[in-house]
């Protein structure tokens, strides 16, 4: 279908923080047309659908590049805890009884709130991907979505395994699917619950199929402390020196590198995925982006799961990472907005391994944008809309989501996805596996 976003506000996304006043996006086939004046829009184009842009702002749809979106079956159940005690003591066990099914109405609900909060791309690495990948493919938006080959212990088997072959076929299934909306990489839940050989052999795997790692690295300062205690390397130097950052990686959290690290991170181009609230909220610290973007190490954000958040919202962990970086160093330059937007848009596009496809708007892009109501009082005087999204916007204020080309939302209205079934499955779950 052909679309025109006309006379609305832009902020394109791109590095020199570009806005166009009472500009136009025209979409075509599902990819960005053309961006600027209406008087700038080729003839031949006939829009089929017209969005009036009267108190609306256009601007790209963000990227959680780190969440594991059925875990909204576990959001607000074993809150105020360190990460071990939560994971080990409180959400392991709860997992053990999640069905497939389960994990499908999890992820649809959590894409459910991403769509409504303007996140119209995700990472996710969890249990029974093929129900996320399926939710991810009925619902319409964009994900890059992990299977591990490595099983062990700590997701209730016993021992540790390494399944090539359902991460091949996984793979084989998968990767490109739904007309290229859908990535897959290899899984690597972290190098402290596995041995140095199936490290090794998960990423050969990963180099085998020609894909990339989603991992969580240094989390905790106990996760730096048990991989010294086991390898006699750093979480990133063990990662280094098993082959894993031979590929592309997601690598969330880096909480507490030090400058070895950092530089490790920085030479072998490793993307890492900042999730303040998450980190925060779990006592693991704060992550010193600062220093990652001195250096040129590609910053994105995530909100982790709803487990540990306790949302999916992306407007809440741009405006975080905007200010607690300022707070922590005493210097209100740190972190401007223009970076923040960039790290919750094109930076974690180019992560999850869509890059020059979506993160931006621009005209050769994918058609992947979000539409927000400036109508509101707390967005009044609008005044500069870049720092308007990140330091006054809600997630509230978004009411149209575009994936692809694909209206996902509409003035608030979900196109693709019954938000009442999704609820009702999802709280039956929680009664069941939570409330016995």
């Amino acid at each position: 279908m052909n679309i025109l976003l006309k006379n609305m506000d832009i902020i394109t996304g791109d590095a020199l923080g570009s806005c166009i006043k009472d500009g136009n996006v025209a979409i075509k086939d599902g990819i960005i047309y053309s961006v600027g004046k209406l008087s700038e829009l080729a003839d031949d184009f006939k829009p089929e659908k017209i969005i009036d842009g009267k108190n609306r702002l256009a601007m790209p749809g963000l990227v959680n590049a780190h969440t594991h979106s059925p875990m909204t079956v576990l959001r607000n159940f074993a809150d105020d805890l360190s990460l071990e005690e939560w994971l080990f003591n409180k959400i392991i066990p709860a997992e053990g009884l999640l069905s497939p099914e389960d994990i499908y109405w999890g992820c649809m609900l959590g894409i459910i709130e991403m769509i409504k909060s303007g996140t119209t791309c995700f990472a996710d690495m969890y249990l029974h991907m093929d129900e996320v990948a399926q939710a991810v493919m009925e619902s319409g938006i964009r994900a890059n979505i992990s299977k591990g080959p490595l099983v062990s212990g700590v997701r209730g088997n016993p021992g540790i395994s390494v399944d090539e072959e359902g991460c091949t076929g996984f793979f084989n299934r998968w990767h490109n699917n739904a007309g290229g909306r859908i990535k897959v990489y290899v899984e690597i839940h972290s190098v402290y619950l596995f041995d140095e050989g199936p490290l090794r052999e998960a990423a050969a795997l990963a180099r085998q199929l020609g894909t990339g790692i989603h991992i969580h690295v240094l989390e905790t300062l106990a996760e730096r402390e048990t991989s010294i205690k086991k390898y006699g390397l750093s979480p990133v130097g063990a990662c280094l020196e098993f082959g894993i950052f031979d590929v592309p990686v997601i690598a969330a959290h880096c909480v507490h590198p030090d400058a070895d690290d950092l530089d490790v991170l920085c030479r072998k181009k490793v993307n890492v995925v900042h999730n303040p609230t998450s980190n925060l909220k779990l006592g693991s610290g704060i992550a010193p982006i600062p220093d990652m973007v001195e250096r040129g190490i590609n910053v994105c954000l995530g909100t982790d799961g709803a487990a540990s958040n306790n949302n999916l919202n992306m407007f809440e962990e741009m405006n975080l990472a905007a200010l607690i970086h300022k707070g922590r160093s005493m210097n209100p330059m740190l972190i401007n907005a223009g970076e923040a937007l960039r790290m919750a848009a094109v930076n974690g596009a180019s992560a999850l391994g869509f890059h020059e496809e979506t993160g931006c708007i621009k005209k050769g892009m994918k058609a992947d944008l979000i539409i927000l109501d400036t109508d509101k009082p707390h967005l009044c005087p609008m005044n500069n809309p870049l720092s308007a999204v990140v330091y006054s916007a809600q997630a509230s204020d978004v009411c149209t989501v575009i994936v692809d080309g694909t209206v996902l939302m509409e003035n608030g209205e979900l196109k693709t996805i019954d938000r009442e079934k999704a609820m009702y499955e999802v709280e039956k779950t929680a009664k069941r596996i939570l409330h016995k």
